[in-house]
């Protein structure tokens, strides 16, 4: 099978994510239609995200929210959203990345997506790979046969291992 170079994976995860991003800003600006409602699964420590440290404390890897009756101030950005809900009756503001979400489900029409938040655009995982790479190829010299002045970057690094 040919190798896809197009990362077609990450181009239909980030596309995804654009409904997730859709819905939720048509959801800040008209509310809940019918009986639509939102379980958002996302990962905890996962750069951007920002939560009390309590909620930290009780949710170290991975948190689901639910967006149904009782949340507040609701704002949708290109990168994430930021929605306020009650916790043991104390409110929070929560602020997620859409590189954080790892999974979207309504169960009104039992309509879900899931994702691979490593695979997202601006995740410590891609970045730390790419970060590697640079290192990797920075360090390379004249002696492994590239001229001098001249940097190979692997896209390897990037792709899903099987």
């Amino acid at each position: 099978m040919a190798e896809d170079h197009m990362r077609y994976d990450i181009l239909a995860q980030e596309a995804l994510r654009g409904v997730v991003r859709k819905v939720l800003a048509e959801v800040a600006k008209t509310g809940l239609p019918g009986e639509h409602h939102f379980f958002i699964s996302f990962v905890t420590r996962a750069p951007g995200v920002r939560l009390s440290e309590k909620l930290l404390g009780q949710y170290d890897k991975e948190m689901t929210i639910v967006i149904q009756n009782q949340y507040w101030d609701l704002k949708v950005s290109e990168t994430g959203f930021e929605v306020g809900l009650s916790f043991d009756g104390i409110p929070e503001t929560l602020v997620i990345p859409f590189s954080a979400v790892k999974g979207f489900f309504d169960p009104s029409v039992q309509f879900g997506l899931q994702f691979d938040p490593a695979t997202a655009p601006g995740s410590a995982a891609v970045e730390a790979e790419a970060d590697e790479v640079v290192e990797a190829t920075a360090g390379a010299s004249e002696g492994d046969g590239e001229k001098s002045g001249e940097k190979v970057v692997s896209l390897d690094a990037f792709r899903k291992k099987p």
